[in-house]
């Protein structure tokens, strides 16, 4: 099996015994929860407010860590302001997590984006929020204060995302799209998931895409399998780590999660994110669609 990077997913446990470094101003640590509260139930998780890992700093994926005009992640400036403020340089180990429908379901689209801008040292807490709350860590109501540092941020590294002229050339050179949606949202019989808003005009997936949804890579407590378990979901589909890959899903945040599955967890050299996703190509004239099972 490839080299994994096996520093980038951390446990409940680890982050437990560096509870006190996390709440050092001048710590080489930080946490930071990530969610986007204005999709997800409070049924389906605990807000920040009402408690979080203590030291977290708390940013919304839709309006920290997105530009909502241009439907798009921030731009190089405001990556570095945002960390600027909350106390985050780029030398940060940097332990990231969140609730959601999936664990970490928008923890893990922040990930891919410190990534892109060169964040070294990036960590996912196993198993997010709800793994946490279950098993009966500490929370709190408190708010950290840090003080600014300055941050300088890489990149960006364009190779770790794909636009819609990649996937068309995708299509075109038969590299394997994994399409991390539920089966009904790959075969068509609903554009999104229930109660989400932003969407495509129609159903389906991108030609040639096969299925693997991001609840077959996460056990039942929301922990990611074992690598060798994750390997065969893939080669079950055709995807082996000697091919480039290219994940999509509904916005690009579920996608994220496969992403770190493949190039984090299984060390897939060439993998990309295309965060367009189907809300891009559902929408667009005259690019081909499929329907139904792939074969």
């Amino acid at each position: 099996m490839p080299d994994s990077n096996t520093n980038a997913l951390v446990s409940a446990n680890w982050i437990e015994s560096h509870l006190d470094e996390f709440r050092e101003p001048d710590a080489e640590y930080r946490l930071l929860e990530v969610n986007n509260p204005s999709v997800t139930p409070e049924s389906d998780y605990t807000p920040y407010e009402t408690g979080h890992i203590p030291g977290a700093t708390f940013f919304d994926w839709e309006t920290d860590l997105s530009d909502t005009v241009s439907r798009d992640i921030l731009d190089r400036e405001s990556f570095e302001r945002l960390n600027w403020a909350a106390g985050i340089d780029d030398d940060t180990t940097l332990v990231i997590y969140g609730g959601g429908r999936v664990p970490n379901w928008f923890a893990l689209f922040a990930f891919w984006e410190y990534k892109y801008f060169g964040h070294d040292d990036v960590r996912i807490l196993d198993g997010g929020k709800p793994y946490w709350v279950a098993n009966d860590y500490p929370l709190t109501e408190d708010l950290p204060d840090f003080p600014e540092r300055e941050y300088s941020a890489g990149g960006p590294y364009e190779s770790i995302r794909a636009y819609r002229d990649d996937v068309e050339q995708a299509i075109e050179s038969d590299v394997p799209l994994v399409d991390v949606r539920s089966p009904d949202e790959f075969t068509g019989k609903v554009i999104a998931p229930e109660e989400l808003q932003e969407t495509a005009q129609r159903g389906g997936h991108i030609p040639g895409a096969k299925n693997v949804p991001t609840t077959s890579v996460l056990n039942e407590d929301g922990t990611f399998k074992d690598p060798d378990e994750l390997a065969a979901l893939y080669e079950d589909v055709g995807i082996t780590s000697d091919q480039s890959v290219i994940t999509y899903c509904r916005v690009g945040e579920r996608s994220s999660i496969e992403w770190f599955v493949l190039d984090e967890l299984l060390g897939f050299e060439d993998v990309q994110n295309y965060d367009g996703s189907w809300t891009e190509w559902g929408n667009t004239i005259r690019v081909p669609i499929e329907t139904g099972q792939s074969e």
